[in-house]
């Protein structure tokens, strides 16, 4: 295994960087090419949030070997619950149930409840889970949630058992 830099400062900010990345092509396929997330895609999201304002507080931190070791571990049960629900996904659009909607569409809600009412519902997602709107290179939105996801946990490992460079 690799030792760790003396500095961990820039690994931590550049993780921050790429989650705000996934996190900015999400939103961009929301509102720029009409793909509506599920409920599992905004869990996902939150995941991913989750392991970039971890990362971007130890990058502004600074941390020692200890702290690395912690930010590294809360990074890796949140990028672990992330690949959860990544990989619970993923297996959905595999062998989709026989009711595939996770939630009403967008439209529905907001004809049949008042404002109040629909605006916490569309925070929860609309879309189908089990659908697939969207590939690259053959991999589904899920697919690649569980790579990056994994990609993280693996970082976060990294993070928490290698030995500071001399």
């Amino acid at each position: 295994m690799t030792a760790l830099p003396r500095n961990t400062r820039p690994l931590f900010l550049a993780l921050f960087a790429y989650c705000a990345v996934l996190l900015g092509f999400g939103l961009y396929l929301q509102h720029f090419q009409g793909l509506e997330p599920c409920p599992m895609c905004i869990m996902q999201r939150y995941a991913f949030a989750l392991v970039g304002i971890i990362a971007l507080v130890a990058g502004v931190h600074g941390p020692g070997s200890g702290g690395t070791r912690v930010y590294g571990g809360l990074m890796l049960l949140t990028a672990l619950a992330g690949a959860g629900v990544a990989a619970r996904q993923t297996w959905m659009q595999l062998y989709p149930p026989e009711l595939p909607e996770c939630g009403p569409g967008l439209e529905y809600m907001l004809e049949s409840f008042p404002l109040t009412s629909a605006l916490p519902m569309i925070f929860r997602g609309a879309g189908d889970c089990s659908a697939i709107d969207w590939t690259f290179l053959g991999l589904s939105l899920a697919n690649w949630s569980l790579l990056n996801f994994s990609a993280a946990a693996l970082l976060a490992l990294w993070l928490m058992f290698a030995r500071r460079a001399a």
